[in-house]
């Protein structure tokens, strides 16, 4: 016991003379810097703080870290003699990054306060924007705002339309004209020719009344320009079509039909390549009014699904049966099918399936 306390003493002396060395103190001249306004296009501004270690030993500075990757510091990175002076330098790139900034960077050493924190705040002065900047998608002798025309949710039976910007970049005028457009979707540009420098739009409308379909839906749409197609000249035509019940009763939902799985995700385990394995889900509905079955919509082709029925009685149960072809498949796989229907809380549900092949 007495052998016991004279080791607790000791190392409690330890301790105490450890927590009385001295330190080295990391006093910069000031933590913050404001660059004011800043230049997007005027490139990568810089400001070096300078420090002093206070202290009575080696200052050593382990690592700098910034809030972002737009701030790259340098700093001082032998040790720093008591007395002696260190720089660490802060520059910042503005490109592509308007308005407001304030990032920080903190510093981490062997000082008595092992970190500090630095600022370098300002704001950046958006440059002039391009024509490439405002139309970015080029194609041919035109550009697009996106060559994506996204209709966002279209209601079942309805009508939608939208716009997308264009401008004709030639010195030539450019009349511009589609093929290949579904029978859901009447697409034309106005003005029908845009004149050298002239800007545009391309009116677009959805009539889901045309379409059997449900959930996400697009197509890909040709664009030709004074009758020539440019290379990889096309529009991605975009919508979601589903019911919107965000105006619905709190007694019509209680009427509603209840969507309900047996299970949402089925592991095959390990299946041979080449095999064709299947998984039945049970949906069960458990609301007051038929449940129906919109459509099933499986994420690849290797997969195939489809209900034994589409209108599910109150009470009743259906199954979606789920084959996977694994022929040219190798490793984890996964995959998922979409269900729509007419619950409207549930409106769409994802089943998911998963193996792994082996040769």
């Amino acid at each position: 016991m007495k052998r016991l306390n004279t080791l607790l003493l000791f190392l409690g002396v330890i301790s105490l003379l450890q927590a009385q060395a001295p330190k080295p103190e990391i006093a910069f001249e000031k933590k913050i810097h404001d660059f004011g306004d800043v230049q997007e296009d005027g490139g990568v501004v810089a400001y070096t703080f300078e420090f002093t270690n206070t202290g009575r030993v080696p200052l050593v500075i382990h690592n700098v870290r910034s809030s972002c990757g737009c701030t790259t510091p340098e700093w001082t990175r032998t040790p720093i003699q008591p007395g002696g002076k260190g720089t660490l330098k802060a520059s910042f790139d503005p490109r592509n990054r308007p308005g407001n900034f304030n990032k920080t960077i903190t510093v981490t050493s062997n000082a008595e306060t092992a970190n500090e924190t630095l600022r370098i705040i300002g704001r950046v002065t958006p440059r002039a924007r391009t024509t490439e900047d405002l139309y970015p998608r080029e194609m041919g002798d035109i550009r697009m705002k996106s060559s994506h025309l996204s209709f966002t949710r279209v209601e079942p039976g309805s009508k939608k339309e939208e716009s997308l910007e264009i401008i004709n970049t030639s010195q030539q005028p450019a009349t511009i004209t589609f093929s290949r457009v579904p029978a859901h979707i009447t697409i034309k540009t106005e003005p029908a020719t845009l004149a050298p420098g002239q800007a545009g739009v391309i009116k677009a409308v959805f009539d889901a009344s045309k379409i059997d379909d449900w959930g996400f839906v697009v197509d890909q749409v040709f664009v030709a320009i004074n009758g020539t197609q440019p290379q990889d000249a096309r529009l991605s035509v975009s919508a979601t079509i589903e019911e919107d019940y965000s105006k619905w009763s709190a007694d019509q939902i209680s009427n509603a039909p209840d969507i309900q799985f047996s299970e949402t995700s089925f592991d095959f385990g390990e299946v041979k390549e080449g095999d064709v394995v299947t998984h039945t889900f049970k949906v069960t509905n458990n609301g007051k009014s038929n449940l129906v079955l919109r459509r099933v919509r499986a994420s690849c082709g290797c997969t195939a699904s489809q209900p034994d029925r589409d209108v599910i009685a109150p009470g009743a149960t259906a199954n979606i049966p789920v084959t996977f072809n694994t022929r040219g498949r190798n490793g984890r796989q996964n995959q998922s099918i979409t269900v729509y229907s007419n619950d409207p809380r549930k409106s769409t549900m994802l089943l998911r399936i998963s193996a792994n092949v082996t040769k």
